[in-house]
């Protein structure tokens, strides 16, 4: 990245941090299909032959696997989101385009549209040719030779980057797997937010066995 990019993107090199997108929206997430299967969560919780519990136990699985989704920040399933940039005079300038730290290398996501509101009143959003940009997974970010001299100056965010985290292959680790039955198991055996007694965590529980596969963030 040149210098004179950088001054024009608003943010020194060595200082990228909050980057340089504005705010992430969910688009898309799987809150319905199982990760752990119902024979390995009855198996954990010691309920073999009992079935009657079955739909509770599958709304804690999706409850577990989205909260590990969440803390590692990795997509056990699929999911999409969109990001909104700024306008710090990116126009016919190339631009680099930070995504949020959910990425698994070259094949963990996929750039589904990168978009700019134009100048028109109201202001149209419109998407660029795929062979404007590209993904950098050493950097974590969308490169964008140039944008069109018509992108809104006057919209907060105009610049929007709509992709797709794919499955990561953390998701069949039995060590990812093991700390998804012991989230769940505490799920199952305190139902309530409250309690008359002091809880303690275990020394080698479920956050110890997913620490190693958090992103560390810069």
């Amino acid at each position: 990245m040149s210098n004179n990019i950088v001054e024009q993107q608003g943010y020194a090199a060595s200082n990228r941090n909050p980057f340089s997108y504005e705010k992430v929206e969910q688009v898309d997430r799987d809150v319905d299909t199982a990760w752990l299967t119902l024979e390995e969560v009855t198996q954990q919780l010691n309920l073999d032959g009992d079935e009657s519990q079955d739909t509770y136990l599958t709304g804690l699985e999706v409850a577990t696997r989205m909260a590990i989704e969440d803390y590692l920040g990795m997509a056990i399933f699929a999911t999409q989101y969109r990001v909104y940039y700024g306008n710090s005079s990116v126009i016919n300038t190339q631009v680099f385009l930070d995504l949020p730290e959910v990425s698994q290398g070259a094949t963990g996501v996929t750039i589904d549209a990168v978009s700019y509101y134009n100048e028109a009143m109201p202001p149209v959003l419109t998407a660029l040719d795929p062979s404007a940009y590209f993904y950098d997974p050493t950097g974590n970010k969308v490169v964008v030779t140039s944008f069109p001299s018509d992108v809104n100056v006057f919209m907060s965010n105009p610049l929007i980057v709509l992709y797709t985290a794919n499955a990561s292959p953390y998701a069949t680790y039995p060590v990812i797997k093991q700390a998804g039955l012991m989230i769940l198991t505490h799920l199952y055996n305190n139902r309530s937010d409250t309690t008359f007694e002091q809880l303690k965590k275990i020394p080698f529980g479920a956050e110890v066995l997913l620490r190693p596969y958090k992103p560390l963030v810069m």
